[in-house]
């Protein structure tokens, strides 16, 4: 049993937990609790850590011989986990790698891309919100927050195995790539814009989302093929971004629904 937080693979923990240049580093990423253990690819798995009270409890403890696992007095348990309330389960896992080509395998892509996005909660909910969607995967800039972030982790509930994202060096230049290919870019904007649920979105469709507080930047939005707006009543200017991608990704999934009849 580890008992000290002074142990090496602790403080490698708490470093993960901590700095992105770590996860980059060491091309690994947390994941705390049992769903998220449980629904984790085998072939990622790397290291798994048990509390002491959560291994005396625990209902799946054949899956854990097979992966196998450290046991982690509950004390220092609390003080390498991210969470103020730990669930008593930590896994290192290897970041998936993806290109773009892999996100294009689709007749007709539904894709989202983030520009500079800040907030880890806003981008864990739109990878969650996109698998449920149907988005066939999302294309993020280097300056958008870590995607292994302890945070966006949490707030993807699952869906960070399951979504392909891809994170782009050249914006303007992937734009390009995917327009080449017929794909349709609609960037969320205020100006000369059309009402979302005007355009048809059952070809290969992109939406394009800017940063939550700037939006996007003058040169990625004039890349665009068209500019969409959500139409605010009352006093409120907008939504949040991972409200407003939602929207849009849901719109296109209504509308191929539509094409096939259910």
């Amino acid at each position: 049993m580890i008992t000290s937080a002074s142990n090496q693979k602790m403080k490698n923990l708490m470093a993960l937990c901590q700095k992105s240049k770590e996860r980059r580093t060491q091309q690994s990423f947390i994941v705390e609790g049992s769903k998220m253990f449980l629904e984790a690819p085998q072939a990622w798995i790397k290291e798994v850590y048990v509390s002491e009270s959560f291994w005396a409890k625990c209902s799946f403890k054949d899956c854990l011989k097979t992966t196998g696992y450290e046991i982690v007095s509950d004390d220092v348990f609390k003080r390498v986990a991210d969470t103020r309330t730990p669930q008593g389960i930590l896994g290192v896992l290897k970041t998936p790698h993806y290109e773009l080509e892999q996100l294009l395998t689709q007749k007709a892509p539904l894709l989202v891309i983030l520009e500079d996005l800040q907030d880890p909660g806003n981008l864990g909910t739109i990878l969650r919100a996109a698998e449920g969607a149907g988005v066939d995967g999302v294309i993020m800039t280097k300056d958008t927050v870590d995607i292994f972030n302890p945070k966006v982790i949490r707030a993807t509930m699952g869906s960070i195995y399951r979504m392909p994202f891809y994170q782009t060096t050249d914006l303007k230049d992937t734009i390009y790539t995917l327009k080449n290919k017929g794909i349709q870019v609609y960037a969320a904007h205020l100006e000369d814009s059309v009402c979302y649920d005007e355009a048809d979105y059952r070809v290969g469709t992109a939406f394009l989302i800017g940063n939550e507080g700037n939006g996007l930047k003058r040169e990625t939005a004039d890349a665009a093929t068209r500019y969409i707006k959500i139409p605010m009543l009352g006093q409120v200017e907008s939504l949040n971004a991972a409200m407003a991608t939602s929207i849009l990704m849901y719109e296109a999934a209504r509308q191929r629904r539509e094409r096939h009849g259910y």
